[in-house]
């Protein structure tokens, strides 16, 4: 299983957000690029990026602060935020980003995300971010009436690399990953599935990797990073670790 540290960015800077409330920004660096350095140095094999700003004005508005983190780090970065048309996501896969991360546009025009996946196999994953079970979009300022199952499963044949799923009420919340509702997505799926959204301890981790086999390929994790609530090594070494038998979980 694979550990994401999340770099979010608004106003150029890294914060981390509650509930995806942009005036609750707390700022951990102004230097992107620095932080980038810094979790590579500590052993994380991949990145990920979401571009606050640009999910809630719809276009990428952190280019310069996503490009300070690819020229400071070797590793793949998936990068989220904005990204509405096959157009930015050429620009992106071109400047270096690993793999995109359609939110908005999945929900509003899903053959774009059917043939960006054409177009771009294996650079495209789609970010359902959900609230008590529903899909919002929009940096979260609104929420549809679909459900995460329901979208997610639209795209079940399109080639999506990776289902990246939040829960908005436990995002930088620091309560806890909701386990259950990500397995069970997970396991309706056989698109793979990144957890995200409320992870804060080493147990939120350890019951995450006891539901690997259910297809959670990874988690993505933020304010307990920065924070110190989780230790990187300690992490790594656990997700990284053979996964249990479903009966020996």
């Amino acid at each position: 299983m694979i550990l994401y540290p999340a770099i979010d960015l608004k106003d150029g800077a890294c914060v981390r957000l509650v509930r995806g409330e942009m005036d609750q920004a707390t700022v951990f660096n102004t230097d992107p690029g620095a932080q980038a350095k810094e979790f590579a140095a500590q052993g994380f094999e991949w990145l990920h990026l979401v571009d606050l700003n640009g999910a809630f004005e719809g276009r990428p508005v952190n280019a310069a602060a996503v490009e300070s983190v690819l020229a400071s780090v070797t590793m793949p970065v998936q990068l989220g935020g904005g990204i509405r048309d096959l157009k930015s996501i050429e620009d992106w896969l071109n400047r270096g980003i690993h793999r995109v991360i359609l939110g908005t546009v999945a929900l509003r025009d899903p053959e774009l995300v059917r043939e960006a996946c054409r177009r771009f196999p294996g650079h495209v994953a789609v970010g359902i971010d959900a609230r008590d079970g529903f899909v919002a979009v929009e940096g979260w300022a609104k929420t549809s009436t679909v459900k995460a199952l329901d979208l997610a499963l639209r795209f079940e044949d399109a080639g999506v690399s990776a289902i990246i799923y939040t829960d908005i009420n436990r995002d930088g919340a620091m309560g806890g990953v909701n386990v259950e509702a990500t397995a069970d997505l997970a396991f309706a799926l056989t698109t793979p599935v990144i957890a995200s959204g409320g992870v804060s301890s080493m147990l939120d981790l350890e019951s995450l990797k006891a539901q690997e086999h259910t297809g959670i390929e990874g988690v993505i994790c933020g304010r307990a990073l920065y924070d110190g609530r989780i230790e990187p090594a300690e992490a790594l070494a656990l997700l990284s670790s053979p996964a249990a038998a479903p009966d020996e979980a």
